[in-house]
């Protein structure tokens, strides 16, 4: 499965209506439902490209005023499933870079990407878990990478006006690998 949607929504009962409505219209995967902070809900869905595509117009029209961002990417970069999920393991640390956002959807939009610049690993694709809403990507590789990566990713936060900081560290203290891993 490579292709990936998501709707993230103000709040939780209007999100759980949405997954709801989201799940019956179109033969998708439930991949990640759920509420987030600040009492927002996220609902990441994956399938066929247009049973995806066709779930998230869905989510469009209940959602009304209640949307914060959605969006449907159809070939998703190397291993973005894996960093949403916590499940990557990091084989070489090199420079570390971060890319903060204000909403689940860009941090997703953000990683792929970062995948698609050059060659770098995700460490982390964090959605709003604990961070007053914010979110954020966590990715490693050679310097040179890691700063085209974060600029791409930064690129479609900052076209959407809810980017909130990138940071490129050349050479991280090994303790504070141990810390962010």
């Amino acid at each position: 499965m490579n292709s990936i949607g998501l709707v993230e929504c103000k709040n939780v009962s209007k999100g759980i209506v949405v997954t709801d409505e989201m799940l019956k219209s179109a033969g998708i995967t439930l991949i990640s439902s759920g509420s987030v902070c600040p009492g927002k809900f996220v609902t990441i869905v994956g399938g066929e490209l247009s049973a995806i595509q066709a779930s998230v117009d869905r989510a469009k029209v209940i959602a009304e005023d209640a949307l914060i961002d959605t969006f449907v990417i159809g070939n998703l970069g190397n291993n973005v499933f894996e960093a949403i999920n916590g499940a990557v393991e990091v084989k070489n640390k090199r420079a570390f870079g971060i890319i903060e956002t204000f909403t689940a959807a860009s941090a997703i939009e953000a990683a792929d990407a970062a995948v698609k610049s050059g060659y770098i690993e995700l460490i982390e694709v964090r959605v709003a878990r604990g961070m007053a809403g914010k979110c954020f990507v966590s990715l490693t590789g050679d310097v040179s990478d890691v700063r085209a990566a974060v600029e791409a990713g930064a690129a479609i936060a900052a076209e959407q006006g809810v980017l909130i900081n990138t940071e490129v560290i050349a050479n991280p203290h090994e303790e504070l690998w141990d810390a962010v891993l």
